[in-house]
């Protein structure tokens, strides 16, 4: 898996951190808020967008929601802020394995579809936000995932070429992204997306449980 790789890159959400238990509870919290009926493909509209096109979505959803996107916006980091600071954790393994990365030389990145105020919260909170050497958000490019801007960004930040990224992603819209990067990918195991696990393995080279099956070569080779 780590043969010829120069850079990691993580997406933060499911992936890095384990807090994609957050998002259904905010959105049925302010769904209820405002009297709004979620459509049964909600989530699945929702995957791999930017915070920005998330927001954005909404308004198109809900044309009666009196609410500019950034006061969306606003709300939701409302909602969210005490969660990212207090109550999430990194994915099992995957403290080891960054370190183990650095010692080896290898350039650590984050692209991320949540806001970059939130991701800087929450690694902040974790006290690893030096571990990174680049961290972007989707919010920042023209198009979230499944495109492939915000990881072309943060593989040009880390001056690596997108053939030396290994890739971690917990969706099958962020592992598209990657791919769409020209970059390899390891799908990770999240109970938020089990239920895509067949597709993810479908689109990404690699997949671990944790991220202690890279160290014990117990990792799936998908091509």
């Amino acid at each position: 898996m780590l043969k010829d790789t120069e850079a990691i890159i993580f997406d933060m959400d499911g992936t890095l951190i384990d807090s994609m238990w957050i998002w259904p509870s905010v959105d049925d919290d302010y769904l209820c808020k405002y009297h709004l009926d979620k459509p049964d493909d909600f989530h699945e509209m929702m995957e791999g967008k930017s915070y920005v096109e998330v927001a954005q979505l909404f308004l198109d959803l809900f044309p009666g929601l009196d609410r500019t996107l950034q006061e969306v916006m606003d709300e939701w980091m409302d909602m969210t802020y005490d969660r990212y600071t207090h109550s999430v954790e990194l994915k099992e393994g995957a403290h080891e394995f960054i370190l183990d990365m650095r010692a080896e030389g290898r350039k650590i990145g984050i692209a991320t579809s949540n806001a970059g105020t939130l991701a800087d919260a929450a690694l902040n909170a974790l006290d690893v936000r030096g571990l990174f050497d680049s961290v972007h958000s989707a919010c920042e490019v023209e198009r979230g995932k499944p495109s492939p801007d915000v990881y072309l960004l943060v593989a040009e930040e880390l001056k690596v070429p997108p053939k030396r990224c290994l890739v971690f992603e917990d969706v099958p819209m962020g592992i598209l992204a990657g791919k769409r990067a020209g970059m390899k990918v390891c799908g990770v195991d999240d109970e938020f997306s089990r239920p895509q696990e067949s597709r993810k393995k479908e689109l990404a080279d690699y997949y671990i449980q944790t991220y202690y099956d890279i160290r014990k070569g117990t990792y799936e080779v998908l091509t």
